[in-house]
């Protein structure tokens, strides 16, 4: 209450302040936007609500978080909100994916007409219009300060678009291009743009399982100032692709995944040619073996590696990595499903990797739990996923002694019990996100030593945990105030009972998934979704991979 009466004497004054100079510069004769003249004006008349006496940065503010649909319907509130709405800020960036479902052609052609002075920032994301975007002469004349433009998904957009894309002022300034799914372009439609879009930093082209190496080719040999490329879900890519790639200082993040093409070799040359990555993501690309670790191990200012699913790495690999340059700044390492590696690639993580904050080992089932308990020693660990290890009550005790730990997932572990999660929790209070699904032996004990302990709780996740009843929830409710996401799916046990603890106590819930729940009625979850964004609601049987 206190701290509301000083922020509205702090408005009020700043506002006045910020009304009586201008009005001594209109005085003196000096110049003075239109914008702040006409708001000036709106100030003496209708503008009586808690919004338009604001400052006009601060108002501006609270209506750059509205789509342009709600934008519309406040300009007609009040002519000081129409003034506020008109502001050129809010307009330089047109987010149509937000309104796609309620938006025609018609109103397409009349947003990008009245942004097209200061369009900046355009998402087109999913549209499937014969939008202005696809007309040459509107890109020419009205879209020249355009930076980033996103046609993802958008099917009717053709090879003669990537003409008037590449013919238009628009590609000169071009810094961002997001082109995933339009399965519908041609190398030839690629080619066009290639040497035109000479600021083109971010290239997007995910989701495109026919993209072949003709495609980019030219686009990867002439765009030199390149700094993220992403080629999610493009299986027939080559080395070929990458084996004209320039020498680059400005290159820092490559993605590439789901590929079983790409070799060593084009991780061989890109370590080579770009000095300054820091992101790579190569997730599900078989081929690579622990050479391309050995590659990877030179790059001085990598961050973060992502080599999930590539089952040909091994120990040698993760020790060839700990022995480069990379252990300076390596902060996030993905070795999820790398079923060959085994307890030497830990070891060689904590001694090596000490400034590793968040480490994915989840399904690596050769990895032992006395292993396991070295990851409670280090030093910058913030997250921690080992679901599907080999992790008992003896390794989730160790771990717990990791003390900036924030995060841990432990899903199908099958050997943690009510003893090891209560030493846990003992050890480590400050736990912000727990997902225990499906650790099958954990009782509402279990949960009790959480709560009380971990009261900081935001996400908890207790699917397939079939012994918890509504005690848990009791416990939760009592005590994590602060939690936002709680996922009890397939607990059949919980009625409508635990659901009531949950609305009494939780009053931060946004996101409650209670799938498979035949304990709890209908009703009781409509209540729930009436003060909660998003509840995720079935009383189906379980599925097979509940194994209950």
């Amino acid at each position: 209450m206190f701290l509301s009466i000083y922020l509205s004497i702090y408005l009020s004054i700043y506002l006045s302040i910020y009304l009586s100079n201008t009005k001594i510069l209109l005085e003196r004769g000096e110049k003075v936007d239109d914008e702040e003249r006409l708001l000036l004006q709106g100030y003496t008349g209708e503008a009586q609500d808690s919004i338009s006496t604001l400052p006009r940065k601060l108002a501006v503010q609270i209506f750059s978080y509205l789509d342009v649909i709600d934008l519309a319907h406040c300009s007609r509130v009040c002519r000081s909100w129409k003034i506020l709405t008109q502001v050129s800020s809010l307009w330089n960036s047109l987010n149509l994916h937000q309104i796609k479902n309620r938006l025609t052609d018609s109103t397409a052609r009349k947003l990008l007409n009245h942004c097209r002075p200061y369009l900046i920032h355009l998402n087109l994301r999913g549209l499937t219009y014969k939008i202005l975007i696809c007309q040459s002469a509107h890109l020419s004349l009205y879209f020249g300060n355009l930076q980033f433009l996103s046609l993802a998904f958008c099917y009717k957009f053709t090879d003669k678009g990537m003409m008037y894309l590449a013919e238009s002022k628009c590609c000169k300034n071009l810094e961002h291009l997001d082109l995933s799914g339009c399965l519908q372009l041609t190398p030839l439609g690629f080619k066009q743009l290639s040497g035109n879009c000479d600021q083109l930093k971010t290239f997007i082209v995910d989701d495109f399982p026919t993209l072949t190496d003709g495609y980019i080719q030219d686009i990867l040999q002439h765009d030199e100032k390149l700094t993220y490329i992403s080629f999610l879900g493009s299986p027939l890519l080559t080395d070929l692709a990458f084996k004209r790639f320039p020498q680059s200082k400005y290159l820092n993040t490559v993605k590439i995944e789901g590929n079983q093409r790409i070799s060593d070799a084009t991780i061989k040359q890109l370590s080579r040619l770009c000095t300054s990555l820091t992101h790579i993501y190569l997730g599900d690309c078989q081929r690579l073996t622990d050479n391309c670790l050995k590659y990877l191990a030179t790059c001085k200012h990598l961050t973060v590696l992502n080599m999930a699913e590539c089952i040909r790495i091994t120990d040698s690999g993760i020790r060839s990595l700990g022995e480069g340059v990379c252990t300076a700044k390596l902060r996030e390492l993905n070795l999820s499903n790398c079923i060959r590696l085994g307890d030497m690639s830990v070891v060689s993580i904590c001694k090596k990797l000490q400034n590793l904050a968040y480490l994915n080992l989840s399904f690596c089932e050769n990895i032992n739990e006395s292993v396991l308990e070295l990851l409670g020693q280090a030093p910058s660990l913030i997250s921690l996923d080992i679901s599907g290890c080999s992790c008992g009550d003896q390794g989730l005790s160790a771990i717990g002694n990791a003390v900036h730990l924030k995060d841990l997932t432990a899903s199908e572990c099958n050997g943690v019990t009510d003893l090891g999660l209560q030493k846990f929790a003992k050890q480590c209070e400050g736990i912000e996100r727990v997902d225990l699904s499906h650790c099958v032996q954990i009782t509402d004990a279990a949960i009790k030593n959480l709560a009380f302990c971990c009261r900081l709780l935001s996400c908890i996740k207790l699917s397939g945990c079939k012994h918890l009843t509504d005690l848990s929830l009791q416990y939760l409710s009592g005590v994590c105030h602060y939690i936002i996401s709680l996922d009890i799916s397939g607990c059949t046990l919980i009625t409508d009972k635990g659901i009531r603890f949950l609305r009494k106590g939780c009053h931060w819930l946004r996101i409650l998934n209670i799938l498979y729940c035949k304990g709890i009625s209908k009703s009781a979850a409509q209540k729930m979704m009436k003060s909660i964004e998003i509840v995720h609601y079935s009383t189906e049987d379980t599925p097979a991979s509940f194994k209950y």
